[in-house]
């Protein structure tokens, strides 16, 4: 796997623990605006008992797919639809 992204590979990023389980998969991507942190969600909901940090590295490695945002600036997201990533603004943190 070539890792794209401009951030170290240390970087934490917040996830769920059914994408680390590989029983979910990334369906959506956030970049906020406020901190920088990255998002990485499926189809589960994030709360406070099923979110987890994990390296970008980590993410990466899970799906491949997801080094193809490394570009996407803070503030916006992107969604996977028939297996490509469809990106926009958000109004979000």
């Amino acid at each position: 796997m070539k890792y794209l992204f401009n951030e170290k590979k240390d970087v934490m990023v917040i996830t769920t623990q059914n994408i680390i389980n590989r029983t979910d998969s990334i369906t959506t991507v956030y970049h906020d605006i406020d901190d920088g942190m990255w998002q990485f969600l499926g189809n589960t909901q994030i709360d406070e008992t099923n979110a987890v940090l994990v390296s970008l590295e980590e993410i990466c490695m899970i799906d491949e797919s997801v080094n193809d945002l490394y570009k996407m600036p803070c503030g916006y997201m992107a969604y996977k639809k028939d297996n490509s990533w469809n990106i926009s603004k958000y109004s979000g943190s």
